[in-house]
């Protein structure tokens, strides 16, 4: 039983069996007590005491100790039938005294006078007349519930219910509030910034919604704790971004200070690292924004053939250089809602660093195509390729395969986590695979 549900309406059920089946049997029990042991036990001296009464005053006497008496036996209605079948005392029979009478005036009982259920059941007094008095002594039954509103009955019952209802509504307090408790004091420890603290253990072998609900909470801290972490070497990798190019111009300034010094040399150098460090922080920002809760790009719909052609255009006359072709395969014949420039940058980013990784005179292919759930890019370089186990890494901020940091190896380390950020603002997909033979494939899917 995988849902709550299930489990809460099995045990609603376990639990009225056993209490259906507890109060059937108690009522059995205390019934087969009631009706026939302590009764065959009090008709005796009932039948003595009517006898005695009879044998001293007559049927007056009888009539008014009966009217006395009548009450005596809680639970239990007194009736002396006299030779006419009715009780002597006026009153009308209750059903199970006429089903007695009936029972007693039986062919069957009439031949046996003498047997014992006769003489204990309906014991018979004889007046000083020779006249026959037939005593009854009968379980009352006051509501339609018959042997149910017997007090001891009722009350058992009631003790079965209470005690079931009791145990089972423990059990499920204890089975629903564990896991709650843990929810709660994990969400506290994660308020103090404990993100080690995890809930699901000893849950392994639930699979209900509150199982479920402690497995995504650990997922959650843990999640939590992998975004603290790379916010903790986004912030180290920044820091360094910005301090090289920092300790380049105060080493340019330096030597601009030295006599004999070449400034205009120095002032250029000064310039592109001012540059580069412009390029770096718009980077920065534009990955911020992309990370941000609110979403201020304008949305268009526009043709994806156009951007990759026009892409691909810039890409070969980059690639010239090394003579690198960049080849176009395949169209969409598609439009897409989104924001065209930032989808521009994040095929712009993948291409140029397909062709960055490629040797010289080496193609890149760039395949296009519409596939059943979207639109899909292939991006495909003959360079050397990401070892596998950092595949996935390629699209964080700053993350390079090269254990080098030197420029000359990549670019910022920012460029591929942008375009992974756009893909999933605009409902898509990035992700990359080693070719068999050498190279990188790059995957944009755009959702349909």
């Amino acid at each position: 039983m995988h849902s709550l549900f299930l489990r809460i309406f099995m045990l609603f059920w376990v639990a009225m069996a056993i209490i259906v089946g507890g109060s059937i049997a108690a009522t059995f029990t205390i019934t087969a007590r009631e009706y026939e042991s302590p009764e065959l036990q009090r008709r005796p001296p009932v039948a003595i005491q009517a006898s005695e009464i009879l044998a001293q005053g007559g049927s007056g006497a009888l009539k008014s100790w009966l009217d006395s008496n009548r009450n005596s036996i809680p639970g239990r209605d007194l009736y002396i039938i006299g030779p006419d079948g009715a009780d002597i005392a006026g009153r009308r029979l209750s059903e199970g005294a006429a089903r007695r009478m009936k029972f007693f005036n039986r062919d069957e009982f009439a031949n046996h006078p003498g047997n014992f259920r006769g003489n204990r059941a309906a014991p018979q007094l004889v007046a000083a007349d020779g006249t026959h008095y037939s005593v009854l002594l009968v379980p009352r039954r006051p509501s339609i519930f018959g042997a149910l509103s017997l007090p001891e009955i009722s009350l058992t019952i009631l003790c079965i219910a209470l005690v079931v209802s009791a145990l089972t509504s423990c059990w499920l307090a204890q089975h629903l509030s564990s896991p709650i408790r843990r929810i709660q004091e994990g969400a506290r420890a994660l308020a103090s910034e404990n993100l080690d603290v995890r809930v699901s253990a000893g849950l392994e072998g639930r699979k209900d919604e509150l199982a479920v609900l402690a497995r995504d909470f650990d997922a959650m801290a843990a999640q939590l704790r992998a975004n603290r972490g790379a916010i903790t070497q986004l912030l180290c990798d920044i820091s360094h971004e910005l301090r090289s190019p920092l300790a380049r111009m105060r080493v340019a300034l330096g030597l601009a200070r030295q006599p004999p010094a070449d400034l205009s040399r120095q002032l250029d150098r000064l310039e592109r690292e001012i540059e580069r460090l412009d390029a770096l922080i718009s980077q920065v920002l534009k990955l911020a924004r992309l990370h941000g809760t609110e979403a201020p790009f304008v949305r268009e719909s526009f043709e994806l053939d156009d951007v990759v052609e026009e892409v691909v255009r810039d890409a070969n006359f980059e690639g010239a250089a090394k003579n690198c072709q960049v080849r176009l395969e395949g169209a969409a014949n598609a439009a897409i809602n989104g924001n065209r420039d930032l989808v521009r940058s994040a095929i712009e980013n993948v291409l140029r660093n397909a062709v960055r990784y490629s040797p010289h005179d080496a193609p890149v292919d760039v395949v296009l195509k519409r596939v059943a759930a979207g639109i899909e890019i292939l991006v495909r370089d003959r360079g050397p390729g990401v070892p596998a186990a950092e595949l996935e890494r390629i699209f964080e901020p700053f993350y390079r395969v090269a254990e080098s940091r030197d420029r000359d190896s990549g670019g910022e380390g920012i460029g591929l986590a942008i375009t992974a950020q756009v893909m999933k603002t605009q409902g898509g997909s990035a992700g990359a695979a080693n070719i068999q033979g050498g190279g990188l494939e790059v995957r944009l899917f755009f959702a349909a």
